[in-house]
């Protein structure tokens, strides 16, 4: 795909409004897929050929495996052992009152191109499948500081137009709206994990989940997000002062 064919795919005006939409109320999830289809360009298909080119990749492009239906296996989760990906994942969700299925039904409101080849359809939908492990592998919160250097993560594994221009608008919000945060600091952060650590579109997730966390964050190293804990420890510390 050209530079021209690429741009030709954009909707600029209706990111605009989506992301508007979203700051207004950052629990919409909705929106958040609304603006990666209208910005993704041709940044899907480059991620696929750059899984072609990568041998596990092409395992798993071959097999297509489908990592939704045992996230939502809650039982088969809980049987995993203690300080296992799964459960660390079903407690996340647990917690949070998420589902696996709820990504899906979010990402169903944005009007998704027809175009795609299956290669693509599958690479999207898994790395929407994703989306809650990587807040768990990656030690992200579901606070809109969490959320924005999980994207950040996201954006320098994947490179995608749409999760950058959301990342530029929540930080311009942050700056606004809570300048005693670094919020500069916190996603590049965010973005040196992602560049760092192994790119996720190649692990096979299916046999991971019963592997201890610790040990798996390490294999795919991952390191600490320092600068984020800190922000949200200072934050708990001082709410707690006024109170």
């Amino acid at each position: 795909m050209n530079v021209l064919d690429d741009v030709r795919y954009l909707k600029p005006l209706q990111a605009l409004r989506s992301v508007r939409a979203l700051i207004a109320n950052p629990e919409n999830t909705g929106e958040v897929f609304k603006i990666i289809e209208a910005l993704k360009g041709g940044s899907l298909p480059r991620a696929v050929a750059r899984l072609r080119a990568d041998p596990q990749g092409q395992v798993l492009l071959r097999d297509k495996p489908a990592i939704l239906p045992l996230l939502s296996d809650r039982n088969a989760l809980r049987a995993l052992p203690e300080g296992s990906l799964g459960r660390a994942y079903l407690k996340f969700v647990e917690s949070q009152y998420l589902s696996a299925d709820g990504l899906v039904a979010a990402s169903e409101e944005a009007p998704r191109g027809r175009d795609k080849t299956p290669d693509e359809r599958w690479l999207a939908d898994r790395l929407r499948d994703i989306h809650d492990l990587q807040h768990v592998l990656c030690g992200y919160g579901r606070d809109e500081l969490g959320e924005l250097c999980l994207l950040a993560f996201m954006c320098a594994q994947t490179p995608n137009r749409g999760i950058a221009f959301i990342i530029f608008m929540g930080r311009r919000k942050f700056r606004q709206d809570a300048p005693h945060i670094d919020i500069d600091a916190c996603v590049a952060e965010g973005r040196r994990i992602g560049q760092s650590a192994r790119w996720f579109a190649t692990v096979n997730w299916e046999q991971c989940l019963g592997e201890p966390l610790g040990k798996l964050r390490a294999e795919l190293g991952l390191s600490d997000p320092v600068l984020y804990r800190d922000t949200i420890r200072r934050q708990v510390t001082d709410s707690c002062a006024v109170a």
